[in-house]
């Protein structure tokens, strides 16, 4: 129940073992025990509350095609594989 931030923290975590079962641990000793249980931290993507997934959709279709640069063309080469060819 935290209003303000629904991320679990390491730190909550910890106090959350400690209200429950009465084993403090630190943050650190959290991060190892979920480490081995195979949990790896989630971090939520931050995307502003204006975004418009069809106004970027439209962009990238549209737009984007029209003024990103061309792939980068290959001059000519060697055929020995660790000494590439120089222009």
């Amino acid at each position: 129940g935290w209003d303000e931030d629904q991320r679990w923290t390491l730190a909550r975590i910890a106090r959350l073992i400690r209200t429950r079962f009465g084993v403090g641990y630190t943050p650190r000793g959290v991060s190892y025990l979920l480490h081995r249980r195979g949990w790896s931290p989630q971090v939520p993507v931050h995307r502003a509350v204006e975004r418009d997934e069809e106004v970027i959709a439209q962009w990238k279709t549209r737009t984007w095609p029209r003024i990103k640069p061309p792939p980068a063309g290959r001059g000519p080469g060697s055929a020995s594989r660790t000494s590439p060819g120089s222009i």
